[in-house]
């Protein structure tokens, strides 16, 4: 099947969007799959406000329509709410063409945190946006329930993963500094909620892992933190192996694949019991799972340290990308579009 997947979010960003989609565009093609990405790496852009790295393309509707022509997909998938997701939308509607999308990220949310607009317009815009979708895929069963309270339809599951060969245990010290060695890893701005974890008063060190716009405040007002920018997949697996806990602050996100990535490096989790750490750690965690949920992030944190690693992996092996992409490639509607 020849699929066009088309999205606002692509490399060189580095965010969970990204490698969902770069991950599962690889599993597509192993199954035999032919997918074309069409990205803002095809047009000019210009930075999205509060957040330059990623690239807003500039009137795109002309030559996304040809793209989409030219290429003739037998399945459209529309991956995001930007500019070139409007414009795929827009054509798809005008030719008739069937096509799914996907719910990434809480964008409302994150609306909400960086400019104070109420949730409901925002939410509004994606049921608007999303509402000619024939299958609008939600990473847990959380995240369906939420959107389909603020009145979404066709909502189906898309679960994630993590690749076990590059995030794996290991022995490495490449944090140096005092035991115990608590880890974030992501995105870093405000609405990654980092400083819940920097405010904390925990025992040894505290490490940043990450880029963006809230880096450099951060920096100003948290100086004994340590900070990394943005590493590769296998410097980042040798980052969760050398930290003791892996501290996901958020209540924002939809899934959080680092936390998948941790666990499979051995890293237990500490969170607060919210979207996210809920649908990966379970409602529940017991002494098998690979993390502790708490109200109490410094409590999560501190129970974090006793479970052990090869708990946590065992959790992170549950997880495989080859039954999610099964999943994506089973919602898929197949046409073909009409000039």
């Amino acid at each position: 099947m020849k699929v066009m997947i088309v999205t606002d979010a692509w490399r060189p960003q580095v965010n969970g969007v990204v490698r969902t989609l770069s991950t599962t565009k690889r599993e597509m093609e192993r199954m035999g799959h032919v997918v074309n990405i069409l990205s803002p790496l095809e047009f000019r852009t210009l930075p999205c406000p509060t957040y330059p790295d990623i690239r807003l393309s500039l009137l795109p509707g002309k030559a996304v329509a040809k793209r989409i022509l030219d290429y003739a997909p037998d399945a459209l998938h529309i991956a995001t709410e930007g500019p070139l997701g409007l414009a795929a939308r827009r054509f798809a509607l005008q030719h008739r063409l069937p096509f799914t999308s996907a719910y990434h990220t809480r964008f409302p949310e994150y609306v909400q945190a960086r400019f104070g607009i109420p949730l409901a317009w925002t939410y509004r815009f994606l049921r608007w946006f999303h509402a000619p979708s024939r299958a609008v895929m939600a990473p847990t069963p959380r995240v369906k329930y939420d959107l389909e309270a603020y009145g979404f339809d066709n909502v189906v599951l898309w679960s994630r993963g993590v690749d076990l060969d590059v995030f794996q245990m290991q022995t490495c010290k490449c944090l140096d500094s005092a035991p115990p060695i608590f880890l974030y890893v992501g995105r870093v701005a405000v609405e990654k909620n980092i400083e819940a974890f920097l405010e904390l008063d925990l025992p040894g060190s505290k490490w940043v892992a990450g880029d963006g716009p809230a880096l450099v405040g951060l920096r100003t007002k948290y100086p004994k933190v340590n900070y990394l920018g943005v590493l590769d997949q296998p410097a980042l697996a040798e980052v969760y192996a050398s930290a003791s806990v892996f501290v996901f602050p958020s209540k924002t996100d939809t899934f959080g694949l680092v936390l998948l990535e941790a666990m499979a490096c051995g890293l237990p989790v500490a969170a607060y019991p919210v979207t996210g750490p809920i649908d990966v750690l379970g409602d529940v965690p017991t002494d098998s799972a690979g993390g502790v949920m708490h109200t109490d992030l410094r409590e999560a944190c501190m129970a974090a340290l006793n479970i052990p690693r090869t708990a946590a992996r065992q959790h992170a092996e549950r997880f495989s990308w080859h039954a999610a992409t099964e999943q994506f490639v089973g919602h898929l509607r197949p046409s073909a579009p009409s000039a």
